[in-house]
């Protein structure tokens, strides 16, 4: 027999119920990381069927109030709070300081970075990557890949692709930690100063590796960027790739007015 439940409304069940949930989650009856009430659980505190509660489950992952974990359960989610990413995360400043650009947007959020290094090596460029570092398919390439944390949450992961001949002589390109600075402060004092940095955005949801990756819900959105950083001779010597979680970011951008 149903328990108390969401007032009767012109709104479809799935609907009411959801809302409900989401009403328990803002007023913290249900807290931060807590478990949502199981599949047969909602049926009977709503009186309907098992469809009707998939929905209302569906629904409040679409509005990223819970996430799911396959064989665990839904729970509210927990994320660390929403972190800008600024046109000033380049400034020169930063690096000169020893700032990588995630480690200065980060500190600016009020939240503790971290990063994880899953890779460093040669690679064959794929097409993309080959179009805008203009070279030809295949060309051996330094593959930079890592994952980046706030607070112990996964937020973004990134790929650095950087021509060969330009990082073969710098050794810190090939460490896992390439000093203060970053990548962008090796390369301007290699002589590659940087003039401007071009970005491509798009959303898109998330796929299954990308998920398990930031620890995302089933179909949640993703944030995909890809970066060409470009020199004062006009060459472009890297181009990042970077998935970010959605949810977990709000891009922040300053154009100029003149010509």
């Amino acid at each position: 027999m149903a328990t108390s439940g969401p007032a009767s409304s012109g709104k479809p069940k799935y609907l009411q119920i959801a809302d409900d949930l989401a009403g328990q989650i803002r007023a913290g009856t249900l807290a931060p990381g807590s478990a949502v009430p199981s599949e047969s659980e909602l049926m009977e505190r709503y009186g309907v069927a098992s469809g009707t509660v998939r929905k209302a489950i569906a629904e409040l992952r679409t509005t990223q109030l819970i996430e799911t974990h396959h064989g665990r359960g839904s729970f509210v989610r927990s994320r660390p709070p929403v972190q800008r990413k600024s046109s000033d995360r380049f400034r020169r400043s930063h690096r000169k300081a020893g700032k990588a650009a995630y480690l200065a947007e980060a500190e600016a959020s009020g939240g503790k970075p971290s990063v994880t290094v899953l890779s460093v090596g040669p690679t064959e460029a794929p097409a993309d990557i080959a179009e805008r570092l203009n070279v030809a398919l295949g060309t051996k390439v330094l593959a930079r890949r890592r994952r980046y944390f706030r607070d112990g949450t996964p937020t973004e992961e990134a790929t650095s692709y950087l021509p060969w001949d330009v990082v073969k002589d710098i050794p810190e390109m090939f460490a896992e930690n390439p000093g203060g600075g970053g990548i962008y402060a090796r390369l301007e004092e290699h002589g590659h100063t940087l003039e401007e940095f071009t970005e491509t955005v798009r959303a898109r949801l998330a796929t299954k590796a990308e998920s398990a990756a930031l620890a995302l819900s089933p179909g949640a959105p993703v944030i995909h960027l890809v970066r060409n950083a470009v020199t004062q001779a006009g060459r472009v010597v890297e181009v990042c790739d970077t998935v970010m979680a959605a949810d977990q970011f709000i891009l922040d951008y300053r154009f100029p007015a003149d010509d």
